[in-house]
């Protein structure tokens, strides 16, 4: 049976333990980790620093989930990958939110020290931790039980102070005023890692950070920033003016000539019921269920071309290749599996029907042989 997507997020807020959904998402090109919260009751939602190649993921998960995205926040202006910001605001209306000391465009919320951003009945505050760079900003949970550092603490380590406003004396009053001040068992949850950490907590980060816990003193802090010598990040020369138009792109890409796709969370171009009924004369509908279930009382649609899953393989000649093709099966699992195979074998224009034929006859759409329930 299936669950209504606000449903989802009550159960999935559940399973970690209380009202407030929470999801760490990475992309391995950049070493970047967004967040995505939620307050289950109200299903308002924050992103914190979105990547721009990960929009299609970030938003198939926020409309899975029927979650309003009430801003897209930054930390900072990222030197190393391109902010998904304006992607979601033009796709959600979600605000902009970014440290006002930046002066990027189309920032519709201009955040500051001490600001409070409210999604639903909860809320992140906004404290400047400057340092890596003039405009950074960490968010802290109402109850301080997580924080989102960016790069101005890392797991066991910070971020570089040796350009684009760094500085160190300045990193090392943020972290230690703003950050390690912090409840020891709060969470803290950095911009980015490279060696498969995701978290650590203001006692671990007082204790073991190399840079500046333990004994170590500002002077010791100072000395080892100072003497790192690192190379710029490989995307620096694209990452920062885009970041100065919070990721607005200079030429918007074209919409995919044949179908308006979207893509799953699980990454598949789909399309809905009702776009495929009406443009049903330009595409070949591929239906891969077994010949029983063809021909059986769920019905099929008609004029529809039957290959069953196993058999897709070996008789992919049978496919037509001068119109695009929709995958169908009775729930769009098994499609699913067609359409990845399909797309690997290099059919380009290929997607798989939304919630199945169980979808197409809920919302209505005639199917030939269906048998009424």
């Amino acid at each position: 049976m299936a669950v209504a997507p606000a449903s989802v997020l009550s159960l999935a807020a559940a399973a970690g333990g209380g009202s407030l959904l929470f999801r760490q998402l990475f992309d391995g090109d950049t070493g970047t980790f967004t967040y995505l919260l939620a307050d289950v009751r109200s299903r308002q939602g924050l992103l914190i620093d979105a990547v721009f190649e990960q929009h299609d993921r970030d938003l198939a998960l926020i409309r899975e989930l029927d979650i309003d995205l009430v801003a897209c926040l930054d930390t900072h202006a990222h030197a190393d990958h391109v902010t998904g910001s304006w992607l979601m605001h033009a796709a959600t209306g979600s605000a902009i939110g970014l440290a006002a000391a930046v002066g990027a465009e189309y920032v519709s919320l201009p955040l500051r020290h001490g600001d409070r951003v409210r999604f639903g009945e909860r809320a992140v505050e906004v404290r400047a931790t400057p340092g890596h760079t003039d405009g950074c900003l960490t968010y802290v949970l109402d109850d301080q039980a997580m924080a989102f550092t960016g790069d101005a603490v890392l797991v066991r380590g910070c971020g570089r102070c040796d350009f684009q406003q760094g500085n160190a004396h300045t990193l090392w009053t943020s972290i230690t005023g703003q950050i390690l001040s912090l409840p020891e068992a709060c969470l803290l949850y950095p911009g980015h890692d490279y060696t498969g950490r995701s978290v650590t907590s203001v006692a671990e980060e007082k204790v073991f950070n190399a840079r500046l816990g333990g004994n170590a003193t500002e002077r010791d802090f100072v000395g080892h920033m100072e003497a790192m010598k690192l190379p710029h990040p490989h995307k620096i020369a694209e990452a920062l003016p885009g970041n100065m138009r919070s990721g607005k792109p200079r030429e918007l890409a074209a919409v995919p000539a044949w179908a308006p796709l979207t893509r799953s969370y699980a990454g598949l171009p789909e399309l809905t019921p009702a776009w495929v009924v009406a443009h049903q004369s330009d595409l070949t509908v591929l239906d891969v269920r077994s010949a029983q279930e063809f021909n059986g009382p769920d019905g099929r649609v008609a004029g529809s071309l039957l290959i069953p899953l196993p058999e897709l393989e070996g008789r992919s000649s049978e496919i037509p290749t001068d119109r695009p093709l929709v995958v169908v099966c009775h729930s769009g699992s098994r499609s699913a599996l067609a359409t990845q195979q399909l797309l690997k074998a290099g059919h380009a224009q290929v997607a798989n029907l939304h919630g199945g034929l169980s979808r197409w006859a809920a919302e209505g759409f005639p199917l030939d042989g269906a048998i009424p329930a």
